[in-house]
């Protein structure tokens, strides 16, 4: 298997990041050696989200490779891995590796270690066609029955949305919610994109779940795409003749939802969702705005309305599995559009104009 792996391959690459910056597909970028605990995974996909658009405009420091949703098949390993994976389809995620040895890591959070690296981040990712991971964090337990694109955005969006809605679990829990309670509303802002219709699928499941959704975002497909997911209502922020405040509070009965999940990265969502949450409400705030952009509310509402404010690192493999099994026997359906290689720099354009509904995966060539 190692002797048909090439010298270069083809990849996508940011170049001068900045408000210059530019996606270019080259081909003769060098394929890498797995060293100790890594392997090399040839691609069949990649999602593409919204973070690579942070890359692009030098929101951050960035690998000029970006992509965290990746799905191929192991053909090498380095000296110290051992050859357990060879031949196995895995899914390579935003965690490339944590320190394992710091608390969060041994409480079981090595998603939210404070010296993890990042796939697409502090290593080349998953937009070329051979892409080094740490065998020790790839998903390794991916179903049969699903095909590798409809698994690339679980990777990411997918398990993003299970930690939001976990956090969601937990404060409803502590506010002494049953299971079986069916009047809980949960906003979900930004649910047409490729997290929220997700979110929407995975708080209904089909409006037989656990939660009550109002999903906000604007325009007709995604308005259709939220509805399909199985969201309760439907308020587009744009074209609604009442404001969304007014609409949700309308919607459950003048009080606000229980909690309200930023998935977008606007700034406007940010600053609107404190007044959709009731008081003992929670805010999820999972989307990125520009850095320097900070949370419109002050402690003194905080405090006078008991408002819980949490954020959301993807979440762990255990959470991943479940995720999978979900989609599996068919309770989750991820809206997938699978496009071109060749077409990453265009597609990478829609999705900084807010153009994308639901979630594009690109087939990366052989």
């Amino acid at each position: 298997m190692a002797s048909q792996i090439p010298k270069t391959q083809k990849a996508a690459v940011i170049e001068n990041p900045g408000t210059n910056g530019t996606v270019v597909i080259r081909n003769d970028v060098p394929v890498a050696e797995p060293g100790p605990n890594e392997i090399l995974v040839k691609l069949e996909y990649s999602g593409l989200c919204r973070s690579e658009i942070r890359a692009l405009l030098a929101w951050g420091v960035y690998n000029p490779i970006v992509g965290h949703e990746g799905v191929g098949t192991v053909v090498k390993a380095g000296d110290d891995c051992g050859a357990s994976l060879l031949g196995k389809r895995v899914g390579v995620k935003w965690l490339y590796s944590a320190c394992g040895n710091c608390s969060v890591c041994r409480r079981g959070y090595s998603n939210n270690c404070p010296r993890q690296l990042n796939t697409g981040k502090h290593v080349p990712g998953t937009l070329q066609q051979y892409v080094i991971a740490d065998a020790r964090y790839v998903t390794t337990r991916i179903p049969e029955s699903l095909a590798s694109e409809v698994v690339s955005p679980l990777l990411c969006a997918g398990l993003t949305m299970m930690g939001g809605l976990a956090k969601v679990d937990s404060h409803m829990a502590n506010l002494g919610a049953q299971k079986d309670d069916k009047d809980i509303w949960v906003v979900i802002s930004g649910s047409g994109g490729g997290l929220g219709h997700l979110g929407v699928q995975l708080a209904s499941l089909k409006r037989a779940g656990r939660y009550n959704v109002i999903a906000v975002d604007s325009g007709d497909d995604k308005r259709a795409l939220s509805l399909s997911s199985g969201a309760h209502h439907f308020v587009d922020y744009k074209q609604s003749d009442d404001d969304t405040e007014k609409a949700v509070k309308e919607i459950t009965g003048g009080e606000g939802a229980h909690a309200v999940l930023v998935v977008s990265g606007s700034e406007d969502a940010f600053r609107t969702a404190p007044r959709l949450v009731h008081n003992m409400g929670l805010i999820v705030t999972i989307g990125l705005p520009h850095n320097d952009f900070t949370l419109p509310i002050s402690a003194s509402v905080c405090s006078a309305r008991s408002l819980t404010v949490t954020g959301v690192a993807v979440d762990t493999e255990q959470r991943m599995e479940e995720l999978l099994k979900l989609t599996a026997s068919g309770k989750v359906t991820p809206a997938v559009e699978v496009r071109d290689f060749d077409e990453t720099p265009a597609i990478i354009e829609q999705l900084r104009t807010d153009k994308v509904t639901g979630r594009i995966v690109v087939k990366i060539p052989e």
